[in-house]
C-alpha cells in the first residue's frame, strides 16, 4: 500500500504525519485567497506572487524577514554606480531539461512590459533597467541610467521564465524589445504551460477548486519534504477552519481572528503568527469628477487636504485593532512598520479626534458633511469588510453619512482599477521590504515611463514626495537613502495623501507535527513547511 493511499484510508484527507511517525507524501493547504492567474507577471498581487514562488524563481530570494539571499543568482555586486553584475547559478535546469541561462533573464525583462491587461504591472520593479546583457551564459550585466541601489532588491520580486528558441539572441531595449514572435499569453500559463526552475511544478489548476503541484525532482536546491502539494482556496473563514479541524487540510492561512483562541486550545493544532509588512489603507480619488459622493455640489471633497485630515482623525485605529482585529494587528502611522527600512520613527499614529474632524470639515465648507461610499473587498484581507464597516461608522459619527460597497476580490480589483470608487479600502505588502515599494506604487504620481503610481488609480500627486522618492532611488549610500525615504513618507503622511489604518499580524494554523516560520511577506510557501520529527 502506498503512503498516499494509506494516509487517505486512515484519515480521509492528506494528513502530513502518520501516527507511527512516517512522513506522508501530500501536504494540503487551505488558503483564504487564490491567484487571479498563474502567469507570474500578470498581476502584482499577494496570492499570485505566493504561488509563482513555488514554480518560477527570482535571481535574488528573500528569507522570512525579507533579507536578501541568493536565488538563481549566486552573487551580485555593483561594478560602478550604474552597473550591476549578477553571477548566475550553474547547473540549474528548467523542468523540460534545458539549461537556465542569462538569456532567460533578458527574455523575462523584455516580456514583463508586454503582459496584456495587467491590473498591476511588475514594470514598477523593472523600469530602472536601461540595458541588460549576457556576456556569457552565467553572467548578467545590468545597467541603469542613474545610480539605482535597489536593483538586487527589486529583482527579488519577479520570477524568471524560459526564453523560447527564437529569442535566444533577443537584445534588451528599454523602449521595447524587438521580438518578432508572439509574447506568451496569460491564458497559456493558466492552461498549464508552465516550465520553471522552482522546487515544484504544476500538475493541475482548476480555478476556484485547487492548484496541485508536484515535487520538481531536478530542482537545484534543497528538495521539499512533500511529493505533492494541494492548495485549496477556501475563501470563507468558517469552512477553512472546519477543514483544518476535520483533517481535510493540514494547514490554513489567515485563520479568522475570532477562532484563534479555539485553535490554540486544540491539542492537535499549532498556531504561529508574526508582524507582516502589509498595511491596510484607504485610497482617495483625486479626480475632479468622482462617483462615490453626494451633497458636495459636484465637488470632489478628497481634493481638500482638510477633508483628508478630518477623515483620518475620525478613525479610532486602536478600537479597530482591539475590537475588529482581536489584537492581531498594529495601528499604522505610515505605509510600513517602523522596524522596516525607510519608515520614519518620528511619525505617530493619527490620534482619534472626532471633534477635530468636525472642525476641519466645517473649515473645508462641509459643516453638515456629505454622503460617501467606500469600496472594499470582502474576502481578500483579514476582516476587510468588517474593518470597512467600522470606518464607515466612524465617518458617519462626524457627519459623513457613509455606506460600503463590498464585493469579492476579483470584482473589487477590476472596479478599483476602473476608478469606480471615491474611496476604497485595500492592502499593500511591500515585496521589497522597504519604503520605496508602497510609496512608488500607491502614492507616487502615475508615470508609466518610471513605473510610478501603478496602484494609484485616483492619481494622488505630490511633486515634493516624487522628488524625494526619485532622489532616494538614485542614492547608493544606505543612510542617505533611508533618510530620503523617511522624508518622502513624512511628506505623504503630513499631506494625508493616503490614510493608513493598521499593519496585519499574520497567523497560520496547522496540525501538530508541522512547523512553519511566520513570514513578513505573509506568503504561505510549501517548501518551508517542515515535518517535525
Amino acid at each position: 500500500m502506498t503512503g498516499r493511499l494509506a494516509t487517505a484510508l486512515l484519515t480521509g484527507a492528506a494528513i502530513t504525519v502518520l501516527a507511527g511517525g512516517a512522513q506522508a507524501e501530500t501536504l494540503t493547504i487551505g488558503t483564504a485567497a487564490e491567484p487571479s492567474a498563474l502567469d507570474p507577471h500578470f498581476h502584482n498581487l499577494g496570492p499570485n506572487n505566493e504561488t509563482r514562488r513555488h514554480i518560477f524563481q527570482s535571481l535574488v530570494d528573500t528569507d522570512a524577514a525579507q533579507r536578501l539571499e541568493p536565488g538563481l543568482a549566486e552573487s551580485w555586486k555593483a561594478v560602478d554606480d550604474t552597473t550591476w553584475e549578477f553571477k548566475l547559478r550553474k547547473g540549474v535546469k528548467w523542468t523540460d531539461g534545458k539549461d537556465f541561462t542569462a538569456q532567460d533573464v533578458i527574455w523575462t525583462l523584455c516580456r514583463i512590459p508586454n503582459v496584456k491587461d495587467s491590473p498591476s504591472s511588475f514594470t514598477i520593479y523593472t523600469k530602472a533597467v536601461a540595458d541588460a546583457q549576457a556576456p556569457d551564459p552565467h553572467t548578467l550585466i545590468v545597467k541603469t541610467d542613474s545610480p539605482y541601489p535597489l536593483v538586487p532588491t527589486e529583482f527579488s520580486t519577479w520570477g524568471v521564465i524560459q526564453a523560447p528558441e527564437d529569442a535566444q539572441d533577443l537584445k534588451f531595449k528599454k523602449d521595447g524589445c524587438e521580438y518578432a514572435g508572439e509574447w506568451p499569453k496569460t491564458e497559456d500559463f493558466n492552461a498549464g504551460k508552465q516550465v520553471g526552475t522552482g522546487p515544484f511544478k504544476l500538475e493541475r489548476y482548476t480555478k476556484g477548486d485547487r492548484i496541485v503541484l508536484s515535487r520538481n525532482e531536478t530542482y537545484w536546491g534543497e528538495q521539499p519534504a512533500w511529493d505533492e502539494v494541494v492548495f485549496r482556496p477556501i475563501t470563507s473563514p468558517a469552512p477553512r477552519v472546519a477543514a483544518l479541524l476535520s483533517g481535510d487540510v493540514d494547514m490554513i492561512d489567515s485563520p479568522p481572528i475570532q477562532d484563534l483562541e479555539r485553535l490554540r486550545s486544540d491539542a492537535s493544532i499549532e498556531v504561529a503568527q508574526g508582524l507582516s509588512n502589509r498595511v491596510i489603507y484607504l485610497h482617495m480619488d483625486q479626480h475632479d469628477e468622482t462617483p462615490g459622493v453626494k451633497g458636495t455640489d459636484g465637488k470632489n471633497p478628497m481634493q481638500d487636504k482638510r477633508v483628508r485630515e478630518a477623515l483620518s482623525k475620525a478613525i479610532n485605529r486602536e478600537a479597530i485593532v482591539e475590537r475588529i482585529m482581536g489584537g492581531v494587528a498594529e495601528p499604522a502611522a505610515q505605509l510600513l512598520p517602523e522596524s522596516m527600512f525607510g519608515s520614519d520613527p518620528e511619525l505617530k499614529v493619527t490620534a482619534y479626534d472626532p471633534e477635530g474632524a468636525k472642525k476641519l470639515l466645517a473649515e473645508a465648507g462641509y459643516p453638515d458633511g456629505f454622503e460617501l461610499v467606500i469600496g472594499t473587498p470582502n474576502d481578500r484581507y483579514m476582516n476587510d469588510e468588517k474593518v470597512a464597516q467600522a470606518v464607515a461608522q466612524f465617518f458617519t459619527r462626524v457627519g459623513i453619512k457613509t455606506s460600503i460597497d463590498a464585493s469579492t476580490a476579483p470584482v473589487f480589483f477590476k472596479r478599483r482599477n476602473a476608478v469606480d470608487f471615491t474611496m476604497y479600502l485595500a492592502g499593500w505588502g511591500a515585496a521589497t521590504g522597504e519604503m520605496s515599494s508602497p510609496l512608488k506604487s500607491l502614492a507616487a504620481t502615475p508615470d508609466k515611463s518610471r513605473g510610478y503610481g501603478t496602484t494609484n488609480p485616483g492619481e494622488y500627486s505630490n511633486p515634493e514626495m516624487d522628488k524625494l522618492l526619485t532622489e532616494a532611488l538614485q542614492t547608493v549610500d544606505d543612510e542617505k537613502r533611508e533618510e530620503l525615504l523617511r522624508a518622502a513618507s513624512r511628506t505623504v503622511m503630513n499631506d494625508y495623501g493616503i490614510i493608513p489604518l493598521h499593519y496585519e499580524v499574520t497567523p497560520w494554523a496547522f496540525r501538530k507535527g508541522l512547523s512553519y516560520e511566520p513570514r513578513a511577506d505573509q506568503y504561505t510557501l510549501a517548501m518551508y513547511v517542515k515535518p517535525v520529527n
